[in-house]
């Protein structure tokens, strides 16, 4: 029972529940009419984004990369966006087909990561699905703040954002295919070599 009681609250894991343990208060802020509120649940995302980027870097600085922290990290970070994005379409501020490649993309990804597991290798993850989790972040930071603040029109900017990142998702998502349908191949080729089989020409 130690080993799972460690995995479970070591600080990296902590930061990734405290992440999902903040989405409440993020939409429920949403909600409420003012800027006040607003403030408050920019501010609360952006410290959420904070755990992000800290969970990765103390997980491998303090040597407590475990299963449960590989699946906690990606797992929060989609409910964050996902969370918001569904609340901010509800209020108008983005497109609900943006939000369905979004969510779709991720279930897709997830989907085929399980798959590949059940296969016995890994898709990991590359430079541009980090991209992409960066700029659907900016998008929803941006789009969470009060607008207009001075002469910037936040939620203008929010949403021309927000097309970048539905761009990085879907090309995202066509390259983890790829290489789920490369490593697909490679694992059966492994598979027929180890039975004995030898690989069709």
């Amino acid at each position: 029972m130690a080993p799972a009681r460690e995995d479970l609250f070591n600080l990296p894991n902590l930061l990734s529940l405290v992440r999902i343990g903040s989405i409440p208060f993020m939409l429920i802020l949403l909600y409420r009419p003012g800027r006040s509120a607003a403030w408050l649940a920019g501010g609360l995302f952006f410290v959420a984004g904070l755990t992000d980027l800290f969970d990765g870097i103390l997980a491998r600085k303090l040597k407590k990369v475990t299963l449960l922290g590989q699946f906690l990290d990606p797992v929060s970070d989609k409910l964050l966006i996902a969370s918001l994005l569904v609340v901010l379409t509800d209020l108008g501020r983005a497109a609900a087909w943006m939000t369905v490649v979004i969510i779709g993309r991720e279930i897709a990804v997830t989907g085929m990561r399980a798959l590949a597991s059940a296969q016995g290798f890994v898709v990991p993850s590359d430079y541009l699905g980090k991209l992409k989790t960066t700029i659907q972040m900016l998008a929803v930071f941006l789009l969470i703040l009060p607008s207009p603040m001075g002469q910037a029109d936040l939620h203008a900017w929010g949403q021309v954002v927000l097309w970048v990142a539905v761009a990085l998702t879907a090309w995202s998502g066509l390259s983890y295919f790829i290489s789920f349908k490369r490593s697909l191949g490679l694992a059966a080729v492994k598979k027929m070599r180890d039975s004995g089989i030898d690989s069709p020409e």
